[in-house]
């Protein structure tokens, strides 16, 4: 964070949640409130060969490090970038003899810039590393287990001649990984690739219905010259107006479930109670849970048979996706469907997510003007729940213009795109990669070769 953007907001106790960040002038839609690098982030154990370790943007060709093996990067520009961060860890795993789970790579990362800065306050931080809630005291049984081996993992892995630290501050760390790690995605954000520690915005607190959202920026090495390259960070947008002495929040989870599911969820991961107005008035949960009106409309016990046959669906749908079996999960999600469709309202939860699945699977299978329509279907049903200006609400609604345009629906799928395009505006900015994108897009949709080539492979990355 800059000095800058440093004053435009203040750190404040926050009724009932501890501390928060609130606005110290007008923001409005779009506005980046402010910018942060990652304290430290790591690529995930399955795509370290995949991804830049550097910039954590996926790419064909990869450099990889000549010492450890392990490290790779887009250039000698994201490998030179990386060297102070990657040093102490490039020796440790050539000691070690191999490179340790993401968990205790980034734990490793996070000691070793303590080592080299101290544990207070860094520049451009409003908190400290060692300042942060690692919620360790509220671990359950299996989580205290976990946190053992990663412990112990770690210290097998830390080398003697660096900082030793002890037990206690090690479990801090792993404590403040668990509960504010923030997870990175590739250049198009459409897969999540790695996982970060973002100090400043660890102190922006929940609400189910936001006034900001976080967008993971993978920064531009493209220039030809330095001065012109821009670093990995996170940005806080501002969804709306936001007045001054206004606290700053974003959701912790997706909106897309009933209040007491997302309370359950938040207090698993985070460990606190929602408090926040649509958790407690329940905001949106009669649209989620919306059954068929009229003369026909279904008794409880068929609702309730309805609904434990779309759970059901869901995990063998899960298991079916894990292995590859794409076909298997349309078959399961048109039985699906065919059950829900006289008994669940058009924005039933449940509904809308076989509608999603089939339409994402179907497009994968080039199974267009099927995809289409289930496309278009999820899509009213999001409008009518999400917020106007919500992140994943403008990336289902592109990817349902993208199947529209597949299946030569033109007019519709452009019409979808051109809404992506104004709430992606909004949350992830005119210069992020899938704005670049869908302008270009939009701009030759009836001269769609570009197009095609540009988005097709947004369905297909979402699905596999």
């Amino acid at each position: 964070m800059t000095p800058g953007e440093m004053e435009m907001v203040e750190v404040f106790t926050s009724e009932g949640k501890g501390r928060g960040l609130k606005a110290a002038k007008e923001f409005w839609a779009g506005d980046v409130i402010f910018a942060e690098p990652a304290y430290a982030a790591v690529v995930f154990d399955s795509l370290t060969h995949l991804v830049c370790h550097t910039c954590f943007k996926r790419q064909e060709k990869l450099h990889r490090c000549g010492q450890c093996k392990f490290a790779h990067y887009c250039d000698r520009t994201c490998q030179k970038d990386a060297w102070l961060n990657h040093k102490h860890e490039c020796s440790a795993i050539k000691a070690h003899g191999k490179a340790p789970n993401e968990n205790i790579r980034l734990a490793a990362r996070i000691m070793w810039r303590i080592e080299r800065e101290g544990g207070g306050l860094t520049e451009g931080c409003l908190v400290s590393i060692d300042d942060l809630q690692n919620h360790v005291e509220n671990f359950g049984e299996e989580e205290k287990k976990e946190l053992r081996a990663d412990v112990e993992s770690f210290l097998n892995f830390w080398p003697p001649q660096s900082q030793q630290f002890g037990m206690q501050y090690i479990s801090h760390i792993f404590g403040v990984i668990n509960c504010n790690g923030f997870t990175l995605s590739d250049q198009r954000g459409l897969q999540a690739v790695g996982v970060g520690v973002f100090p400043n915005l660890c102190l922006v607190n929940h609400d189910c219905w936001p006034n900001c959202t976080v967008i993971f920026n993978n920064g531009n090495h493209e220039a030809v010259r330095s001065m012109f390259h821009t670093q990995m960070r996170i940005e806080l947008r501002a969804l709306g107006k936001i007045s001054p002495g206004e606290e700053l929040t974003v959701s912790y989870v997706d909106f897309l479930n009933i209040s007491e599911e997302r309370r359950q969820q938040l207090q698993k991961q985070y460990y606190f109670d929602c408090t926040c107005e649509h958790c407690r008035k329940g905001i949106k949960d009669d649209l989620m849970l919306a059954v068929k009106e009229g003369e026909n409309k279904p008794s409880q016990d068929v609702v309730k048979e309805v609904l434990q046959f779309s759970k059901d669906t869901l995990e063998k749908i899960n298991k079916a996706r894990s292995e590859g079996v794409y076909h298997e999960v349309v078959k399961l999600c048109r039985e699906c469907l065919k059950k829900q469709e006289p008994v669940l309202g058009d924005t039933n939860i449940y509904l809308l997510r076989i509608l999603s699945i089939a339409s994402e699977v179907l497009s994968y299978l080039q199974m267009f003007e099927e995809a289409s329509g289930y496309a278009k279907r999820m899509v009213d049903g999001y409008m009518k729940i999400y917020h106007p200006n919500n992140a994943q609400l403008g990336m289902a609604v592109m990817r349902a213009g993208v199947t529209h345009w597949h299946a030569s629906l033109i007019e519709a799928g452009h019409g979808m795109i051109c809404k992506a395009y104004a709430i992606l505006l909004v949350t992830h900015g005119p210069t992020h990669p899938i704005t670049k994108d869908l302008e270009v897009g939009g701009q030759r949709l009836l001269d769609s070769s570009y197009f095609d080539m540009c988005l097709c492979n947004l369905v297909c990355c979402h699905c596999t």
